[in-house]
Order: C-alpha cells, then sequence, then structure tokens
C-alpha cells in the first residue's frame, strides 16, 4: 500500500546537500520521492503490482527515466516541440538505475514493478542521473515493495590530482575521470567510467573513496525505513523440491552435464544442442500432461548445470574450453577488407566476431542533439553497434536499436573517445558501426578492437590504439578465481562481468556489474592487473594487423581545407542572402561550413575543386599587409591619385607622390583605369590602405645599375640638386 507518512531529510553528499521528501508528491504510487540536488529535482515512483504474473522464469522489472526539457527552461529543438522518444542519455540511465536495482529484490518476487523517475528541475551544474539513481532505491526501500536494502550512488571526477564526488559539469570537463558507482551498505554492485588513460591504481583508489560515501548514504537510509515503520510485503516461498528428485537427476546427470559443458572439443552451438537435449530428457521423467513436474525437473536441472560449472572453475581450476584462467582466446584481424567504405576491420575473438567500418564526413554530418545542459549540442564522434539474432544462431525481431545496443555502443563511444585527434587538427565528423556477426561474450570489448582497427584503417590519427577485455569472477566464500576473456556460460553463471578497456598507458573506460554481496579492494585489484596483461596481450597481436594509423586518408574520403579568416570578412563569404556562398559551391562542387570564429572548412574529395574555393575565399577576405606587394587593377583615377584593386572588392589609395620616382604632374599621364599595375603596400590606417609604386620602380633601378657596375643616376628634381651640391 503507498505510504501515508511525510517526511524530508537532508544529508551532504560531496559539497552539497541531497535532500529526500516523501509523501507530498505522487501519493498513490506504492513508494514515491522527490530528490533535490542543489537546484536539480527528480521525482522517482516506484509501483508494485500486488499479484505475481504467472509463467514466468524472471524478475519483470521496467526502469523509466525522463528529461523534460521545461525542467532546465528550455523548448525542444525538434519539429514538433515536445519531448518524444527516449534519447541515447535517458536510455543509458534507465540502465544504470537497472542494473544495481535488479538483483537485490526478494527471490521469488515475481510481480511486474515499475520505477519511473522524472526530472521536475535542472540546474547548470548537476546531472540529475546520481539524483535518479539514489531516488530509485529510496522509493524502493521506503515502500512495502520487496526490496530488502538500499543501493546508493555517487559520481568521482579527478581533476589537479584531487578526487571529486559528484562534480559539477565544469569540474567534470576539466576530469580525467567520469566515475558512476553504486552499490550497498556492503559492496560495490555497479561501475560505470569514461578515463583519460588513468592507471588501474587511480581506479582502485577511486572505487574504495565511492564506496564510503555509499555506505553512508545505505546507513542513513535505513534510518529513514526505521522512522517511517516500513512494512514489506511477504512473497511467497517456491515449494521445496523433493529431494530424492535432486539426487536423481544429480547422479544421473552430472557427468553427462559436465561432458556437454565441456567446449575444447565442440563449438558453443554444439553445447548448448546437448545441454538442451540433456534437459529435454530429464522433462521427460514425467508425463506430457504434468506440466508442473517437468517444470521442477528443468528447474533442478538448471540448478544443477549452475552447480556443475562453478565447481569446475572453483574446485578443479578447470574452465570449460580448458584455458588458463588469464589466458585470452585465439584473437585474428584483418583490415581494409571491404573495398568502398573510408576504413574497415574484421575483428575475431574465440567464437566473437565484429564487422567494424569507419566512415570520415564533415561538420555537416555531426549528430545533432537536444541536452538538457546545453540545449542544442553536435556530437563529432558516433559509435553504433548492431547485435542481430543470427549472431548466436537464433531467429529474432531486427527492428529499432535496443537499450542493451545503445548501451554497449556508448561503452565502445567512450573507450575511443579520449584517443581521436583534436578537432582543430582533424576536422572530420567519424561514425563507427559494429556489427556483430557472431558471439560467445563480450562483442562490446571485441567493438572497442575492431573499432580502432578501422578508425586506423582510415587514415585518422589516433592518440594511440585501444583494446578492451572482457573479466569474470566466480565466487563461493574464501574461494575465488577471476577469469580473462570470459565466454557467454562465464558470464551466466559467474559473479561479475568486468569491462575493461584502454591503451598501453591506462583504462579509457570501465562497466561492471556484479552479482554477490561484493568483493574487496584486493580482488578488484587483482582483477583490474589481469585485465591490463590481457589488453596489453590484444594490443600486440593488434600491432601485427596494423601498426599505426595509415598515413593517408582513404581515396573515397572527403578532403577537408582548413582556414583561417578575419570574423569580419565571414559576410563577404556569404553574401547578400548566402549568393556568394552558393556561387562558390555550385562553381567548385566543394562543401563550405563557416565557423563564428572566422573557420572555413572546405570539403570535396576533388583536390583541384578544393584549390579552386581556396583561391574564391582567399581573395573574398584577403587583408592586405605591410610591405607585401601585390599586383591590382587601376579602378578609379583621381586629382591625387588612383584606386588600385588589390583584392576583389578592396582598393588601397596609390598616391600621386608614390606613383613614379620622378615628380608627377597629371595621374592619366601615368596611369590609365583598368590597368594592371604592381604596388607595395606602405601602410594601413583602419580600413585605409596605402600603396606604393614608386618604391618598387627605385628598387628595380638599383638592381638594374648594380647588375651593369654604373652608379645609379638621380632620377628626381630634388635628387639632381642634391647631387651637384655634394660634387662642388
Amino acid at each position: 500500500m503507498p505510504a501515508e507518512k511525510y517526511m524530508k531529510e537532508s544529508i551532504k553528499v560531496g559539497e552539497r546537500e541531497m535532500t529526500v521528501e516523501t509523501g507530498r508528491v505522487a501519493k498513490q504510487a506504492d513508494g514515491a520521492v522527490v530528490v533535490t540536488y542543489g537546484e536539480t529535482m527528480v521525482l522517482v515512483t516506484a509501483v508494485g503490482a500486488q499479484t505475481p504474473r504467472e509463467g514466468i522464469d524472471f524478475f519483470p522489472l521496467t526502469v523509466e527515466y525522463r528529461e523534460s526539457f521545461s525542467s532546465a527552461g528550455r523548448i525542444p529543438g525538434n519539429y514538433f516541440r515536445r519531448e518524444g522518444r527516449p534519447n541515447e542519455k535517458e536510455v543509458l540511465t534507465c540502465r544504470l538505475i537497472d542494473r544495481p536495482c535488479r538483483p537485490l529484490f526478494t527471490e521469488g518476487f515475481k510481480n511486474e514493478t515499475q520505477i519511473v523517475a522524472t526530472v521536475l528541475s535542472a540546474d547548470d551544474e548537476n546531472d540529475p542521473d546520481i539524483v535518479a539513481m539514489n531516488g530509485a532505491s529510496c522509493a524502493l526501500y521506503l515502500s512495502d515493495i520487496p526490496f530488502p536494502q538500499p543501493i546508493a550512488a555517487v559520481r568521482v571526477g579527478l581533476a589537479e590530482g584531487r578526487y571529486i564526488i559528484n562534480p559539477t559539469y565544469d569540474e567534470l570537463r576539466e576530469s580525467s575521470l567520469n566515475l558512476i558507482v553504486a552499490g550497498t551498505e556492503e559492496a560495490i554492485a555497479m561501475v560505470e567510467a569514461g578515463a583519460s588513460e588513468v592507471s588501474e591504481e587511480i581506479v582502485v583508489e577511486a572505487l574504495m573513496l565511492a564506496h564510503k560515501e555509499i555506505n553512508r548514504l545505505c546507513r542513513w537510509q535505513k534510518e529513514l525505513y526505521r522512522a517511517l515503520e516500513i512494512k514489506k510485503r511477504d512473497v511467497a516461498e517456491a515449494s521445496p523440491v523433493d529431494e530424492a528428485l535432486r539426487r536423481t537427476i544429480e547422479d544421473k546427470y552430472t557427468e553427462p552435464l559436465r561432458a556437454a559443458l565441456d567446449t575444447t572439443t565442440q563449438g558453443k552451438l554444439s553445447s548448448y544442442a546437448t545441454v538442451d537435449r540433456l534437459k529435454k530428457e530429464v522433462g521427460e521423467m514425467y508425463p506430457e500432461d504434468d506440466a508442473n513436474a517437468r517444470a521442477v525437473a528443468k528447474k533442478v536441472f538448471n540448478e544443477l548445470k549452475e552447480k556443475v560449472f562453478r565447481d569446475d572453475i572453483l574446485n578443479k581450476r578447470r574452465r570449460s574450453d580448458g584455458r588458463r584462467f588469464g589466458e585470452i582466446r585465439q584473437v585474428t584481424g584483418e583490415v581494409g577488407w571491404l573495398p568502398r567504405v573510408h576504413g574497415s576491420a574484421l575483428f575475431t575473438r574465440g567464437e566473437t566476431q565484429s564487422i567494424v567500418t569507419a566512415t570520415l564526413g564533415t561538420k555537416d554530418d555531426e549528430q545533432f542533439m537536444d541536452d538538457l545542459e546545453k540545449g542544442e549540442t553536435k556530437r563529432r564522434f558516433m559509435l553504433n553497434y548492431n547485435f542481430p539474432p543470427f549472431s548466436v544462431g537464433e531467429t529474432g525481431r531486427v527492428g529499432s536499436t535496443s537499450r542493451r545496443e545503445i548501451g554497449h555502443g556508448a561503452l565502445a563511444r567512450r573507450a575511443l573517445d579520449y584517443v581521436l585527434p583534436d578537432d582543430k587538427d582533424f576536422p572530420y565528423a567519424m561514425r563507427v558501426v559494429s556489427d556483430i556477426t557472431e558471439s560467445n561474450g563480450s562483442s562490446s570489448m571485441a567493438t572497442v578492437c575492431g573499432g580502432a582497427l578501422a578508425l586506423m584503417d582510415a587514415g585518422v590519427p589516433l592518440k594511440a590504439p585501444v583494446a578492451g577485455v572482457a573479466m569474470g569472477l566466480v565466487m563461493d566464500g574464501n574461494k575465488y578465481a577471476i577469469l580473462s576473456d570470459i565466454a557467454g556460460a562465464e558470464d551466466h553463471y559467474g559473479d561479475m562481468d568486468f569491462k575493461v578497456a584502454g591503451t598501453r598507458e591506462g583504462i579509457t573506460a570501465l562497466q561492471m556489474d556484479i552479482k554477490i554481496a561484493g568483493i574487496n579492494a584486493q580482488i578488484m585489484a587483482e582483477a583490474l592487473d589481469q585485465a591490463k596483461r590481457g589488453r596489453l596481450h590484444i594490443l600486440d597481436i593488434m600491432e601485427t594487423i596494423l601498426a599505426e594509423p595509415r598515413a593517408e586518408l582513404s581515396k573515397h574520403a572527403p578532403r577537408i581545407i582548413t582556414i583561417k579568416i578575419n570574423p569580419d570578412k565571414i559576410r563577404d563569404i556569404i553574401g547578400p542572402g548566402g549568393k556568394m556562398i552558393r556561387s562558390i559551391v555550385e562553381e567548385t562542387g566543394a562543401k563550405i561550413d563557416v565557423e563564428d570564429d572566422g573557420t572555413v572548412f572546405i570539403s570535396t574529395s576533388d583536390g583541384e575543386a578544393a584549390q579552386a574555393a581556396v583561391n574564391r575565399i582567399r581573395g573574398l577576405t584577403a587583408e592586405a599587409e605591410v610591405g607585401a606587394i601585390y599586383t591590382g587593377t587601376v579602378s578609379r583615377i583621381v586629382d591625387f591619385g588612383a584606386f588600385i584593386e588589390i583584392f576583389p572588392g578592396t582598393d588601397g589609395l596609390l598616391h600621386i607622390s608614390e606613383i613614379a620616382p620622378h615628380r608627377v604632374r597629371e595621374v592619366r599621364d601615368e596611369l590609365k583605369e583598368g590597368q594592371q599595375v604592381t604596388v607595395k603596400c606602405i601602410g594601413k590606417e583602419g580600413n585605409k590602405i596605402k600603396l606604393s609604386r614608386k618604391s618598387l620602380l627605385r628598387e628595380e633601378q638599383a638592381r638594374t645599375n648594380g647588375a651593369s657596375g654604373e652608379n645609379a643616376a638621380p632620377q628626381t628634381e630634388d635628387d639632381a640638386a642634391r647631387a651637384a651640391t655634394e660634387g662642388e
């Protein structure tokens, strides 16, 4: 039943107070809280159906997180001017909420449960995602839903050697680490991170610091729970399994199962088929019309399969495919596999394979995004991950991108983002697409490896190659085994899925989910160290495939030339109503993008067209430099001189005294309109340009006389008088 008691309490987290208020808003939900952090406010509700959902073997939990642009005082930038389908940030936040919460519901609870987090107010300092994660725990824990212990979440940044709890947006932009950690009072349950090649030691320190804050927040939630006198619903316990049946199945199927799970002599699909056949045999121990008995027998079989798998690892110290715990499966790769794309890689590790392509584009190809913090923004690097059902030998729906695909793509993008060249040095938009063609564990890390190779194949000057490896853990009491490069079964039956990506110098991305009560700092450090060895091994192999980025871009990629102009000259390129820039595009076929700071990007696959566009723009925006020599056209003659057009639309004054080395009485005696003349810039005053022809003629005559060995004759009346005086 919905809680009716009102409570509002605060606790300091990082540099500011976090306030939780319940009993005021959404009182018909089973649990509802408004969490405030700074001026960011998130409403989080939790509702659990009163009756279980029949005929399912999973927990039906759904999580929704929505950002309203009105919360930041903005109107959506899309055509409809209203919020539409969840964007990438919203989907990723849903996953951040779901992953640590899902394992903690009371076992056997199968009621439809929904968590909805709505951003009500968003300031320009605090990201609502951490607020929503803490709100989800409060909404569940401070309700009658069987969620028996709270979780908490914090973000950790690292700037100038100092760790920051829940850094602001500005602090995060200066941080070399963006680490999100969620956990219970006893242990870490989930990690998501991007980093700028930080060391394993720094990651462990940050995780331990985060958990101290999490522990304090969980204990605080327990105090609220006691004050509200919450009573949790009862969950019906499953009927006990007949021990005679369990012994019968174990005696008959333990060794056949062990042989079926052994993949040293068979592939994944063959192993799965054998296990399915044994499971079918177990079900057929009972009549077809006794569905309940068959279901119980299959449940016992599944439990036995997990028991055999874990026993092999913990007690026999043996993995199902025969590898050592720290051993990486065979890695092969090929670049330039696809002839027409800008960059490509076929990357295979064991039975996991990805075809990865890299495409280069211009500023027009950047992804436009509606961002709660900044409004409309652009993203120059995009990574899309696709997981078709045939990759695991199944049929299934092929349609819109799943949340899992979005999550895996975001992880791989973070891993590669930190090694991309600066846009000032490499002004291209980049898109990487990973199509998983086979999967048996850690396809997201195959995407990272293949993505790095494809980008280098396209000629993108990465700061360093990046590789990734997925780590696993099997733990029972004091016994544990850390597994490198886990396969699908090891992920399913193991206690941890820990993905680590990075360069030789350090980590660029992390993602961890833990299913057990917790792991200590020693195990965490061991896992990171073992992951580093695996990462370096894969990087060694990648270097044999492609040691460094191609020196030249693909012949199919656009060429982008960057030039810088005076921002005041932008209007000269654009022209009235865009007339001038359209004419340049039509004449040259080049694509032209002009930034507000005067940076001009000229892109085309035709080198001559690019140079023609550069010449046109240079001509429109060129500025005279004192001491420079120009060939111009006499555009207008006046009594005191002539105006010379040295650039299209730019005139300088050639004063009558600077036309020739001798005295000029009439300008038209020396110059005619339309005449080509060579002049030198001798001064600038604001927009006025002073030119000289006389100085160039003198220099030319001096060179001529010097070459003939004669003294230069006086060229003006003043010179003649001075020469006569000197001769007396």
